[in-house]
């Protein structure tokens, strides 16, 4: 797998010295959890980058629940981790992946070339007997240096365009329920972008949590034509982000994130919004 490393593979290398771990546990609604779990047992070496204080900016009108964050800030807040532009980057959270890929995504998009996410997450790090600390890593700044691939997110103006025009597969990433405007635990407004697909982000798992291997992701996504162009969308940009990389895995090339996703479609009045299964 291009995007996924196992957690022995992980275990064997922990202590190279070219390889940044982060950790990215976090829990919507407990703003303080991930920080807490980390600080009281976390993968040996390994930093912690927080959803919402390190990988997004501050919520305003537009741009959803989690909008992405000051680039500058971003690679600013990298090099102060330890994490160079060639560094091996490994992610981890105990939330599926979700955080995890959140990271995985913002690397990629400012350029860098080798960043994983892991296997399974903590806890079954820790249920497997592998070593675990509370220890801080000692980090030696560094400087990084942004190359921004601007072409990997679209803005609501695009998602408009493809929904009119069905010039992008348009796929939804939240529970069928919240897709089909049943429930809405967390954003304003129920419904989808007309003309999307849905496909829940937790598909991208085998029933025992594993990523699932290349050519099941491929039956996965068996629907969408391999040449298409693909956009990712979930409620804040957060949950899309294991649908890109599973798309990646799959082999889609051309598959690009709508950042502010749902939350921000919603925060445009003049939206149309869609009820139940397309």
């Amino acid at each position: 797998m291009k995007h996924i490393v196992s957690m022995k593979w992980l275990l064997a290398r922990l202590y190279e010295p070219d390889l940044i771990i982060v950790d990215c546990r976090f829990i919507l609604g407990q703003p303080d959890s991930g920080r807490a779990a980390y600080e009281e047992a976390h993968i040996p070496r390994a930093v912690y980058l927080d959803l919402e204080q390190d990988l997004s900016s501050t919520v305003t009108t537009h741009g959803g629940r989690h909008p992405l964050p000051d680039m500058k800030q971003l690679v600013q807040r990298l090099g102060r981790s330890g994490i160079a532009n060639d560094s091996r980057v490994v992610v981890y959270d105990d939330q599926g992946g979700a955080m995890a890929s959140r990271l995985w995504w913002l690397l990629k998009y400012a350029g860098h070339e080798q960043v994983y996410v892991m296997d399974e997450g903590f806890t079954a790090w820790e249920n497997a007997s592998y070593p675990v600390t509370n220890e801080q890593p000692v980090v030696i700044p560094v400087s990084y240096e942004l190359q921004l691939k601007s072409d990997m997110v679209v803005h609501m103006e695009d998602v408009q365009k493809a929904s009119a025009e069905g010039s992008s597969v348009l796929i939804d990433s939240r529970e069928p329920r919240r897709y089909a405007g049943i429930e809405e635990p967390l954003d304003k407004k129920a419904g989808h972008v007309p003309g999307a697909v849905n496909y829940f982000w937790k598909g991208v798992h085998d029933a025992s949590g594993h990523w699932k291997q290349a050519d099941a992701l491929l039956a996965h996504f068996t629907a969408i034509p391999h040449d298409a162009d693909i956009v990712v969308y979930c409620g804040s940009g957060v949950s899309a982000c294991p649908n890109v990389l599973a798309l990646g895995e799959a082999g889609y090339r051309h598959v690009r994130l709508y950042a502010g996703s749902w939350s921000d479609w919603i925060s445009y009045s003049e939206n149309p919004i869609a009820i139940g299964e397309e």
